[in-house]
């Protein structure tokens, strides 16, 4: 497929793009470092806006972007700081509805197209559910299109007001897994003995200590398995708001439940758990679902967002808020090695159906050209 603006033939200077980044989830910024990669080598000039700490973390410079570091608060300076960055630009791509305003505001007055990728849906209760909506219509507004990474999320900007919205389902690099080792099984065996799990199964769920996690409910369900033998651990890697909370349950009622903070070693914790769980009240292309399904691990997950588009029917799927059919589902999926067996198959098929870096690339790349093209006369 060419892209004539991007190879920038018979002299045309190259289609130069600026990607606003906010404090963003990890998602998204490895998903912005991945289109960096795949648009400078497509002979695109990339500058990428984002806090310094996200350029740490990600290294953009290290994919040949040029990294402008540009706070995530809402301030004046962080808009200027924007502004200019954006001087001369052809088109701009925000992430993130927050990136999105402060982009639309340090466009204000420019005809330059914005691009604006919904990676996942804002949580906000009462005067702050009012003040979100008026965000996203503005932001729905002001782009040219929006890209929504699950269906529920496109539906979302179109009702908001946006004038093109458009299903761009963001590549998630495969994460190497410790299979890739001369020696899995040991990696398993080390993952498991540390967390305490040698002789009993390990349910793992990850994520930050948040409401709309549906921990609440994940630790009702671990209730259950109290009566299971032997006592099954579940470990929740993350860290947040509700940590005291949680940890008070978990010591009053006696629940077979490890907190363990952030971890940088999620891959492997994954690939040596027998179950992994995720409880939400709403998640887009959910990190853990991805890695759970490449790691060949079984998923028990809530039927919300855009969960079953992702896992198809490779994952057991329960209503959101119901502790007894997520009790009920780990412990059928324990009892039954076989169904475990077919679920890793499945997980490994649908895995597969993913889009690729490139093919994510290769998209939005041509939606760039469709909005900087000069458009013929007549």
């Amino acid at each position: 497929m060419s892209h004539v603006s991007s190879h920038s033939p018979h002299g045309q200077s190259p289609l130069r793009t600026v990607q606003v980044l906010g404090g963003g989830s990890a998602g998204s910024s490895a998903h912005v470092r991945s289109l960096a990669s795949g648009l400078v080598a497509r002979g695109v000039r990339v500058t990428v806006c984002a806090p310094a700490e996200a350029d740490r973390a990600y290294g953009f410079a290290g994919v040949g972007a040029q990294h402008v570091p540009v706070p995530r608060s809402s301030d004046p300076a962080s808009v200027a700081a924007l502004r200019t960055a954006c001087a001369d630009a052809d088109l701009v791509h925000a992430h993130g509805l927050h990136a999105a305003l402060r982009a639309a505001l340090a466009l204000s007055g420019r005809r330059v197209p914005l691009v604006v990728t919904w990676h996942t849906r804002a949580h906000a209760e009462g005067a702050r559910a009012h003040l979100l909506r008026l965000l996203e219509r503005r932001v729905a507004k002001a782009a040219a299109v929006v890209l929504g990474t699950s269906s529920d999320l496109v539906d979302r900007a179109r009702s908001r007001g946006a004038r093109d919205a458009r299903l761009a389902a963001v590549a998630f690099p495969a994460p190497r897994t410790p299979v890739e080792h001369n020696d899995p099984d040991r990696l398993r065996h080390k993952a498991r003995a540390e967390l305490g799990a040698t002789d009993r199964p390990l349910l793992m769920a990850v994520g930050s200590l948040d409401g709309h996690r549906g921990y609440d409910v994940l630790l009702d369900a671990a209730r259950a398995w109290r009566r299971l033998d032997p006592l099954p651990l579940l470990v929740i890697a993350g860290e947040g708001p509700l940590r005291t909370v949680l940890q008070r349950r978990i010591e009053d009622e006696g629940l077979p439940v490890r907190l363990i903070g952030r971890r940088e070693d999620i891959t492997e914790l994954l690939a040596a758990a027998d179950l992994a769980l995720l409880p939400s009240s709403w998640e887009s292309r959910s990190v853990l679902a991805q890695e759970a399904l490449y790691a060949r691990v079984p998923l028990v997950a809530t039927a919300v967002g855009g969960i079953p588009e992702l896992v198809g029917d490779a994952a057991e799927l329960v209503p959101y808020g119901d502790a007894v059919a997520l009790a009920d589902a780990v412990v059928r999926l324990l009892e039954d090695p076989a169904h475990r067996e077919l679920l890793m198959e499945k997980g490994a098929r649908q895995a597969a159906t993913w889009p690729t870096e490139d093919e994510t690339v290769a998209q939005v790349l041509s939606i760039y050209d469709e909005l900087t093209q000069p458009r013929p006369l007549g």
